[in-house]
């Protein structure tokens, strides 16, 4: 029997009428903003879900990104990503001048993205943090943080249909 797996789909942009009516038609779960869905798919692997998915909606849906939805056994997920004429001559130039395959080279770039992003997110929040603790002690920043996560986890919204 072929497995089934999880597969995220990201859209360049909110589907449209006729192209929700279309996700809906071939059993793809709509997000509210509808700029994401959500999609299990039979294949022998997750790379060949990806592939798959991406062949059936490249041409009814505004895809920019597919990915497999739970990590493997290393804790990665699979990226599915379409670049452009310009963009993957580049990658493949960057990648034989390293001496590297392109999807190594995409990894790395993403990877440190991921990382600057995760560094600017955190100095986000030391900024935001730091004038709180002029007013109050380290504790009542935490209690006040653990008690405003706890009241949004109890008044979760329900999802949308």
């Amino acid at each position: 029997m072929t497995p089934c797996h999880a597969v995220e789909i990201l859209l360049t942009r909110p589907a449209d009428p006729g192209e929700l009516r279309y996700a809906r038609s071939s059993r793809l779960a709509v997000n509210a903003d509808r700029t994401r869905l959500m999609a299990v798919q039979r294949a022998p692997s997750p790379g060949a879900a990806l592939h798959l998915l991406r062949r059936r909606l490249d041409t009814h849906l505004p895809l920019d990104v597919l990915n497999t939805h739970y990590p493997d056994r290393h804790w990665q997920v699979l990226l599915n990503v379409a670049l452009g004429r310009a963009t993957g001559r580049a990658l493949r130039r960057d990648a034989a001048a390293r001496g590297q395959r392109p999807g190594d080279v995409l990894r790395q770039h993403v990877t440190i993205a991921l990382a600057r992003e995760e560094q600017r997110r955190a100095r986000q929040l030391k900024k935001r943090l730091t004038p709180l603790l002029t007013d109050h002690t380290p504790e009542e920043v935490l209690a006040g943080a653990a008690a405003l996560l706890h009241e949004r986890q109890d008044h979760r919204p329900l999802a949308a249909p």
